[in-house]
């Protein structure tokens, strides 16, 4: 399925009745032309439950979400204010005014596209759907779910090929969104799919190979920020600029900024940074 930006596509999949993501719901789609019994979603991202409530009208088929997922999906798509909050946020973790600016603008103007599925059945781990196991996946998303069936896993964004997934904390979510990733790049080796099929680009073949890949990239930019915080207290903003450089629009600064963020917690649990300030500014420092 097209999408305007980033990567340009989205893969949804279909196999023995069950539709996995739906796309952004931008355009046509060919819901009414295939046969579907039950629409599943890997995780709330614009792009994957952007299109769940038009797939379902168009065929007829409920909706199945994780629970904790789902909580999300309300608690951002559903919310008037969600652009402010998440504005503020950043506003907290050093942001300048005319990055949180855009962030509010393009919210407001982004949000009333994604039409997800109200009340869906929902989904937790070890749970069914279609003949496919439901594996709780979060990182890339708190509640990013996995299928698993048959040594195959539709995997959303949890793995991808050539890119790395954003992990990044944002307001009201899971404390150490990187560590959960960790935490589920060691289960998919341990579960050692025979394919897993990505939200976007090619499936992947060796999928523990990969995992162990992003393990080790996450270690590097671990010790990135580390370095980072030698110069004294910095915010995460200020950490962004060193770790991601100066040349990034507003919107891949906000990006930054969130996956900046994944790692200083981290590595406050880990006990190799710490963590100092109040609701208006938050700052990070070497222990």
């Amino acid at each position: 399925m097209p999408l305007p930006t980033g990567p340009k596509h989205v893969h949804c999949y279909l196999a023995d009745g069950t539709l996995f993501d739906t796309g952004l719901g931008l355009g046509d789609a060919p819901w009414e032309s295939v046969d579907v019994e039950r629409i599943a979603i890997t995780h709330f991202h614009p792009d994957h439950v952007g299109g769940a409530a038009a797939a379902a009208k168009a065929t007829g088929a409920p909706v199945y979400q994780g629970g904790l997922d789902y909580a999300q999906c309300e608690r951002v798509w559903g919310s008037d204010d969600w652009p402010e909050r998440i504005a503020a946020w950043f506003v907290r973790h050093g942001v300048p005014a005319d990055v949180t600016e855009d962030l509010i603008v393009q919210g407001h103007a982004f949000a009333p596209f994604i039409r997800y599925a109200i009340d869906p059945d929902l989904l937790y781990e070890g749970s069914e759907v279609g003949g496919w196991r439901v594996l709780e996946l979060p990182g890339h998303a708190d509640g990013h779910l996995g299928f698993l069936r048959d040594g195959l896993l539709i995997a959303g964004d949890h793995l991808l090929r050539r890119i790395t997934p954003a992990v990044g904390l944002y307001p009201e979510s899971r404390p150490d969104p990187l560590g959960d990733y960790l935490a589920s790049l060691e289960r998919t080796i341990e579960v050692a799919p025979d394919v897993v099929y990505p939200g976007h680009g090619e499936p992947i073949h060796d999928a523990p190979t990969r995992a162990r890949e992003l393990i080790e990239h996450h270690r590097i930019r671990l010790d990135d920020h580390v370095a980072a915080l030698s110069a004294g207290p910095r915010t995460a903003y200020e950490v962004s600029l060193h770790v991601f450089g100066n040349e990034l629009a507003p919107t891949q600064r906000r990006f930054a900024v969130a996956e900046t963020l994944s790692h200083l917690e981290r590595l406050v649990h880990e006990g190799r940074a710490a963590r100092s300030g109040d609701d208006n500014r938050v700052s990070y420092t070497s222990p």
